[in-house]
């Protein structure tokens, strides 16, 4: 049970000090009756706001197609991933957030949030949840890269440690798929470069077992997900 106004400030509808005005225009209904007080408490599940259903009430779980040309921010200029969701979201009281970033030219899958735990837990190296990327490069891969990406014993410049072992797969000269278990800067374009084949394509086909192609999203597109699959 939660008091009528957190309620409405918690799943962004209004803020607190607002929510007196959506009650008074009968905006609200929970358990089939017009709720009358802000200081009443209601079950968000059966609660109805201007006749339709609380959306994600347990916790906000997407996955979203990134285009080419969104950034994943909050405040940067130019085209935001954010721009792509319903507005209502960003006002959630826990905040939404990007798991993990993809950069500006990279499309493909995307999981978006307002759960801590959630987050942190997904981008925690320990988790060693995997990535799987398909790219296409400027120069053709050299079949050393495979067992050497294998090995885990790739140093990347600037970095302490080498890269841990990554799957890459060349499917012709210069496409191919790697599959990374840890998420370092520009990782799968790092490490392509410094095997001299720089990426001209970059796409994420998959986070775990939650591949794209299954979602059957187009660009810019969303649609919920279960978090269970990744636990």
């Amino acid at each position: 049970m939660m008091r009528v106004d957190a309620m409405l400030s918690r799943y962004g509808y209004c803020s607190r000090r607002e929510a007196r005005a959506w009650v008074s225009r009968g905006r609200v209904v929970s358990g089939g009756a017009v709720v009358k007080s802000v200081n009443g408490k209601v079950e968000p599940h059966e609660t109805l706001v201007d006749g339709v259903p609380i959306p994600f009430v347990d916790g906000l779980y997407v996955a979203l197609h990134k285009p080419v040309g969104y950034t994943c921010s909050h405040d940067e200029e130019g085209d935001l991933v954010y721009d792509l969701l319903p507005a209502q979201w960003l006002n959630r009281g826990d905040g939404v957030n990007t798991v993990g970033r993809l950069d500006k030219e990279t499309s493909g899958l995307l999981l978006i949030t307002d759960d801590g735990s959630f987050l942190h837990a997904l981008s925690s190296p320990k988790r060693h949840v995997s990535k799987e990327y398909e790219f296409e490069t400027e120069h053709p891969i050299p079949v050393e890269a495979v067992p050497l990406f294998a090995e885990g014993t790739l140093m990347l410049k600037g970095e302490k440690t080498p890269c841990a072992p990554a799957e890459l797969t060349i499917e012709d000269n210069c496409h191919g798929r790697l599959v990374l278990h840890e998420g370092r800067y520009h990782q799968v374009r790092r490490m392509l470069a410094a095997v001299g084949a720089p990426v001209v394509r970059l796409h994420r086909a998959a986070i775990g077992a939650l591949r794209l192609e299954d979602l059957n999203l187009q660009p810019g597109e969303w649609v919920a997900i279960d978090p269970a699959m990744f636990r």
